[in-house]
């Protein structure tokens, strides 16, 4: 009489065996896509993104998708990346188009028809699925989000093509500072009005604009703005990783050490990257678990930095001596 219950036990068992295998098999495509596509070997980038999705349709990510369709896009097959971008559309938890519109592996479709097709697509899924939000505001956070990030995605490639200290790249600072000068003004204006609005009021991403424009902001207007901030992650309106990096720059342009590693800087003499003066280096993992930020070690190499906690400590007394 318990054959049954250990037949659907088995059952249970090989159906989730194959169930993880389905995603192990998932995962370790998606590892060998997103390489070959850092590696900018898009063709087979594309092929294997293919591959991917095949292999279990229930499991698409939207980042793979859009790493699927910039790989399509840089071998000139706009059908095939256009097939994957309206697949993400259809996907009604997808509302990050402000992130199509900026990636530029994407540029050479935005000129098809179908584009805005997508992006309106997108536009109309974030009001289907989050009808509470404030669009008045939400709308002018789209465009101050562009804004703030269209020159900074420009930097890599600006500074591959023509180096760091061309021409090209003082233009491109030089309209990255006009802008956020321009984005400062009209978030200031949201934030005496309204306050720290919490996603609930304008969505994620525009929770994430009210953040990155302070951040970006010169330091009297950080300091005007932090204790607001400090108030918005207490009551649950700003995150507080968010946070721990605007306390980490308010900190350095006060002459102080940051508390949780998030400033890096770069040695205009040898064009490394290092992380700038840090408060108790030893417990610095300890400081960012609590606001939910990751290991230095694993957020430096980012920037190609070895994270050697006495190496840097010697770093910081030949700093200091300096």
């Amino acid at each position: 009489m318990y054959r049954p219950i250990t037949f659907l036990l088995s059952l249970l068992l090989v159906t989730n065996n194959t169930f993880c295998q389905v995603e192990k098999k998932y995962s370790n495509l998606a590892v060998e896509a997103q390489k070959l596509y850092q590696d900018k070997d898009y063709l087979n980038a594309a092929l294997k993104y293919s591959a991917l999705f095949s292999s279990n349709p229930n499991e698409i990510q939207p980042n793979d998708r859009i790493n699927a369709a910039c790989s399509w896009a840089k071998v000139n097959e706009p059908d095939s990346a256009f097939k994957q971008l309206i697949s993400l559309s259809q996907n009604e938890t997808f509302h990050y188009f402000s992130t199509l519109n900026l990636h530029p592996d994407l540029k050479n479709l935005q000129v098809d028809k179908r584009w805005d097709e997508v992006i309106n697509r997108i536009k109309q899924n974030r009001r289907k699925t989050a009808p509470g939000l404030n669009y008045s505001i939400v709308e002018i956070l789209d465009t101050v989000y562009y804004n703030d990030q269209r020159f900074r995605w420009e930097i890599n490639e600006i500074e591959k093509k023509y180096g760091w200290g061309s021409d090209e790249m003082k233009t491109l600072i030089r309209n990255t500072l006009l802008y956020d000068s321009l984005s400062q003004v009209i978030i200031s204006g949201i934030l005496n009005k309204y306050g720290w609005l919490g996603t609930d009021d304008i969505g994620i991403e525009g929770n994430a604009t009210l953040f990155l424009v302070i951040q970006h902001a010169n330091i009297k207007t950080q300091v005007e703005y932090l204790p607001m901030m400090r108030d918005a992650v207490n009551k649950g309106n700003a995150r507080a990783a968010s946070l721990a990096l605007l306390e980490d720059r308010v900190a350095l342009r006060q002459g102080g050490k940051q508390i949780y590693g998030s400033q890096i800087s770069r040695d205009d003499k040898t064009g490394k990257y290092y992380v700038m003066p840090l408060e108790d280096p030893d417990n610095v993992d300890k400081r960012r678990q609590q606001v939910g930020l990751g290991p230095i070690k694993d957020y430096v190499s980012e920037w190609g930095i070895i994270w050697d906690v006495e190496e840097y400590k010697k770093f910081l007394r030949e700093l200091d001596n300096k």
